[in-house]
């Protein structure tokens, strides 16, 4: 039976779940049926020596960094974890010796800052936690840095987001390993889903805009998000906030950061995305419980933004083949 190796790089204030997520992961997908290429893990520090996660686990290595040797058959690992001040030399330094040799390399979280650091992010596109993606930008220029996907592929290169992301990359990496079933199988025993697109967001569209101050703006922003099918024009909006629709509208956008109209657009396609993903219901169903009335409408606004059709995006994403009536 081959091995498939996977070598995980520790270091002190790590991030414990940028390791166990993917580790349970690859290794799940040894134990599934069927599976003849088996993942071999692992870990490695600095001088071998035992780490102390962020959350003060202690994790004990398999063996020393320095004389790991990753080739075209393995997949380098970099989880994310806290820093201060410079980033630990060893670890850079040997990216920047032997990563490139790494039939794939990725990272979880702030593991891309240290993939970047060692130069390997030159030139390619990448992300990392929403909130090091500013800094990735600034002090990595030669990066291109995608501050909303859960995870991006650049050729053997992918870096995922915050924590639970490294989760659907390790995921996504057994479904091409593997196939669709073993990976499937390792979701329903983690109770997660397979798996969230590697383009979905970061946040929802109700994180990712700001919370308003005021009570009445603050309910208005829920009752959108629970009712995503009704009338959500600015006039009724401005009614249930006791609002002129001129004031509500002001209000609304210097509160949350985005006019209510975007607010609202973002919300029903995040809602049509996850019925698309996550039910048979055909493309006439979504759009109406979506409030956009008729397909059409709703294949204008997925256009405008993910740059595909919902019928494309439920072929890629969705649980069953497109529903024989959906529109192209």
């Amino acid at each position: 039976m081959t091995s498939r190796n996977v070598l995980v790089i520790l270091y002190d204030e790590v991030q414990s779940l940028d390791v166990t997520g993917p580790v349970e992961v690859f290794n799940g997908a040894s134990h599934c049926p069927g599976v003849q290429d088996r993942y071999a893990i692992r870990t490695v520090s600095p001088a071998g020596t035992p780490v102390r996660t962020g959350s003060g686990l202690t994790l004990v290595p398999d063996g020393p960094l320095e004389s790991a040797r990753p080739d075209a058959g393995t997949t380098v690992l970099v989880p994310g974890g806290r820093f201060s001040g410079d980033f630990e030399p060893r670890i850079t330094d040997w990216l920047r010796a032997h990563g490139g040799r790494a039939g794939r390399l990725v990272s979880v979280c702030t593991g891309g800052l240290l993939l970047a650091e060692a130069g390997l992010l030159d030139g390619r596109r990448a992300t990392t936690h929403w909130n090091a993606c500013e800094a990735m930008a600034r002090d990595y220029p030669r990066v291109t840095v995608e501050p909303d996907p859960i995870y991006v592929r650049d050729g053997h290169v992918a870096t995922s987001a915050g924590v639970t992301a490294g989760i659907d990359l390790a995921l996504a990496l057994v479904e091409e390993d593997c196939g669709r079933d073993v990976a499937l199988l390792i979701a329903r025993h983690l109770v997660v889903f397979l798996r969230r697109p590697g383009n979905q967001a970061q946040f929802s569209a109700h994180l990712a805009a700001q919370t308003a101050r005021r009570e009445p703006l603050r309910e208005v922003q829920r009752w959108i998000v629970e009712h995503p099918g009704g009338d959500l024009s600015v006039e009724a909006l401005a009614g249930r906030a006791a609002l002129s629709p001129r004031h509500f509208a002001r209000a609304f956008q210097a509160e949350t950061g985005v006019t209510p109209g975007r607010y609202v657009e973002r919300v029903r396609v995040e809602h049509a995305r996850r019925l698309l993903e996550d039910t048979g219901d055909g493309v006439t169903q979504i759009s109406r419980a979506c409030g956009y009335g008729t397909p059409e409408a709703l294949r204008r606004a997925f256009l405008r933004h993910l740059g595909q059709s919902p019928a494309e995006y439920r072929r890629r994403f969705g649980p069953t083949p497109a529903h024989p009536r959906d529109p192209a």
